[in-house]
């Protein structure tokens, strides 16, 4: 609702200055190009911006009826002027604003697109927000626009991670480069000054959020004052001293806070600062305080299993502990296939061979699942029937070629507005399995949407619900959805509940995967890839799947080449 009022957001009457009528004028400008108006008069509007933001005296000083003898302002601009002054709103402005899209608007934010690059972007494209093109570049469609090359997509995927960033949250992944390398800095830094320093990630770095506002280290040394005093002048940083840690925020928006504490306090202040309070809080209650010489002893001495950093949320992970019942965490090394991607035949970067190929001689998977857009997705070169029949002779020609090594040929078939998959069964059956997810007429009440979805969970041929609310982090938070009935449907009609691995989504997301595993429903870990690089994204997945306390025993593509083989056979075994 705040960007329909977003005329509003610098005309404040009484601060009417020459730079706010002409930011007004511009936005008017490009707004006016968006719905392909008049270019005359946009062109003109669109040079009063320039003229008006250059004036070595301000409007708001000067009598209405002489603005329009002004070079380069006629009566009808010297109209809209006067109405700002008078009234601090244009009225055609605010018009324009509310016939657009709200993620449209703001699209116009972003430094490096024009309205002509936008207008593509919505038009053609069907993207109506900034998260939706960021996600696009991801997948690589801007290239195919017209007016788009590579160089183009890169750019604004750049300039849309710098506007995400200015509220000082983070996405896990964006943060892990510049915080490894912090890492690497204050070790560096530390073993000149200390003899043998103890240095550890903690806060939800550790806990790998999925969001980060906030990057936090512990250091144990000898001499603590000593190295907090130092690190004031630690170079790679602008540290001042807080009440408990050296803190600093980087210019990019993301704050570091720096614990420093005696060696001996070190495991105690790491499990400290690594925890939610909740978490902590309840341990520390039955652990006591004291010197531990390490984490496990702490959890020891509260008589409870040791619990993994990524599970420390104060949910019930504790009671879990007490009775030893904690999950095995699935690692990145129990995957044995991947599930859920994409190719040139879609909207992929790497052909079917390049991607399969990956897999196997890179990864070193049992098993490679393509998942190319079905026909709905005309944006994303989705496949036609045709097209299918043509892309499964290539797999069979693949796996002759690449065996023992399988392409399981799947498919990612939208879920139409009443629930419906977007092919006949006759086609349908000729997959291996397939993804159905919602991929368009995104808003939805909570109601419409379970609906929707449970629809689509009761397909007989549906295998895997992909990315369940389509939200997209930091810019789009997905369409409500009643979770519990959702997986009820699920475990109801073994359908498997994918974990998308693409930090822009990690849906479903991780506070919802205990219930799915009391139900007794599969997840599966998928990257989405729609490139080689694509398939990295899994680790992000699984850092979230070990959040969840998903287990390999619970995770479809942890399955070897033949588990997976009879999972597919029988679902389709059922449907005879």
């Amino acid at each position: 609702m705040f960007l329909k009022v977003l005329a509003l957001y610098f005309i404040i009457l009484q601060l009417m200055e020459n730079k706010t009528i002409a930011r007004t004028l511009r936005l008017l400008s490009q707004l006016m190009e968006l719905h392909e108006e008049n270019p005359f008069k946009i062109k003109s509007i669109a040079n009063a911006y320039f003229k008006i933001d250059k004036l070595p005296f301000a409007l708001k000083d000067k009598p209405n009826d002489e603005i329009d003898k002004i070079d380069g302002i006629g009566k009808s601009l010297a109209a809209k002027i006067v109405e700002l002054l008078e009234t601090g709103e244009l009225t055609e402005l605010n018009d324009n604003i509310n016939k657009t899209p709200d993620g449209v608007v703001e699209m116009l934010g972003i430094k490096g697109i024009g309205p002509k690059k936008i207008f593509i972007i919505w038009r053609t494209l069907g993207i109506e927000s900034i998260g939706e093109l960021y996600y696009a570049c991801n997948e690589n469609r801007l290239i195919e626009a017209k007016g788009f090359g590579l160089k183009t997509q890169e750019e604004i995927k750049n300039a849309i991670e710098f506007k995400l960033a200015a509220n000082g949250r983070f996405l896990y992944a964006q943060v892990e480069a510049f915080a490894d390398m912090l890492y690497a800095q204050i070790s560096e830094w530390l073993n000149k000054t200390e003899q043998q320093p103890l240095l550890a990630f903690a806060g939800q770095y550790r806990r790998a959020c999925e969001i980060i506002d906030e990057l936090e280290f512990v250091i144990g040394a000898e001499n603590a004052s000593d190295v907090k005093n130092k690190l004031t002048s630690f170079e790679p940083l602008s540290l001042i001293v807080g009440e408990d840690a050296l803190i600093t925020t980087t210019n990019t928006g993301l704050r570091i806070k720096i614990f420093v504490v005696d060696e001996a306090a070190f495991y105690l202040e790491w499990f400290k600062q690594t925890g939610n309070n909740e978490h902590v809080e309840e341990v520390l209650k039955l652990a006591g305080q004291g010197s531990f010489a390490s984490e496990e002893a702490i959890y020891s001495a509260a008589g409870l299993a040791f619990i993994e950093p990524e599970l420390r949320e104060g949910l019930d992970e504790i009671e879990l502990a007490k009775t030893n019942k904690l999950p095995t965490l699935i690692t990145y090394e129990d995957l044995k296939g991947s599930l859920h991607n994409h190719s040139t035949w879609s909207d992929g970067v790497h052909t079917l061979e390049q991607m399969a190929v990956y897999c196997k001689d890179v990864l070193n998977l049992e098993y490679f699942g393509i998942c190319d857009h079905s026909k709905t997705a005309v944006y994303a070169k989705g496949l036609n029937e045709q097209r299918v029949f043509g892309q499964h002779q290539e797999i069979d020609e693949l796996n002759n070629k690449l065996a023992p090594f399988k392409i399981f040929k799947g498919i990612e078939s939208d879920i139409l507005s009443d629930g419906s998959l977007d092919y006949s069964a006759d086609v349908l059956k000729t997959f291996d399995f397939v993804v159905a997810s919602v991929h368009s007429n995104l808003r939805m009440d909570e109601l419409k949407a379970t609906t929707r979805l449970i629809k689509a969970i009761e397909n007989p041929y549906t295998t895997i619900l992909g990315h369940p609310t389509g939200r997209l982090l930091l810019s789009r938070a997905g369409y409500p959805i009643d979770y519990r009935k959702v997986i009820d449907a699920c475990a109801a009609n073994n359908v498997v509940i994918e974990i998308n691995a693409n930090p822009l989504r990690l849906d479903l997301d991780w506070r919802w995967h205990r219930y799915a595993l009391e139900k007794g429903v599969l997840l599966s870990v998928n990257p989405d890839a729609h490139r080689t690089d694509g398939f990295h994204d899994t680790r992000y997945g699984i850092l979230v799947a070990r959040k969840g306390g998903l287990s390999a025993t619970k995770c479809l593509n942890a399955c070897s080449l033949v588990e997976i083989t009879e999972h597919f056979e029988k679902k389709s075994i059922a449907l005879r």
